[in-house]
């Protein structure tokens, strides 16, 4: 998914080559607490099928990284799995801390929306940030994600949101 949009922010797809920058972002403050169980010594290994990684770049600079995933692929038996090939989950951080508050993240969320909602069978797409992250809350209900519950993902605690192909489309 290459595509541009305003601000010449765009998606491609991560590569080998971005694992440096993801291991020197992934300790960046503003990134462990978004994303308290980010490992990236796995992230970028061939992903398996239910996994796509992409780089927000804005001008061909790197600036953030977006994950889909497919959960009832991920984890098979969890609760969500019922849902089977209608869902996908995203995890997106902006790495870089001068590009935070300036509405790339919104961008970068609009396109992985759309890359996900372009496949006919996607009902919903979900956002999982951590329980204690308020900005991230507020982040989802701005962009129209409408909060479901909090649960425990492994050993932290998360507030689930999510987008229906008809809020999205309406």
């Amino acid at each position: 998914m290459d595509v541009r949009v305003k601000r010449r922010l765009r998606l491609r797809p991560a590569t080998t080559r971005d694992q440096p920058l993801l291991e020197r972002w992934s300790f960046q403050p503003h990134v462990e607490a978004a994303s308290p169980n980010t490992s990236c010594s796995s992230r970028l290994e061939q992903p398996p099928g239910w996994r796509q990684r992409f780089i927000g770049e804005l001008d061909r600079h790197p600036i953030g990284y977006i994950q889909l995933t497919e959960p009832a692929r991920e984890n098979r038996g969890a609760s969500w799995a019922e849902e089977g090939d209608a869902r996908r989950n995203i995890d997106l951080w902006i790495g870089e801390p001068g590009y935070l508050g300036q509405g790339y993240g919104s961008t970068m969320l609009q396109l992985a929306l759309a890359h996900c909602f372009s496949d006919l069978r996607i009902t919903t797409v979900w956002l999982d940030p951590p329980a204690d992250n308020h900005h991230a809350h507020r982040f989802c209900e701005r962009l129209g994600f409408r909060f479901i519950e909090q649960r425990r993902l492994g050993e932290s605690h998360s507030r689930s949101y999510c987008m229906e192909r008809r809020d999205w489309l309406g």
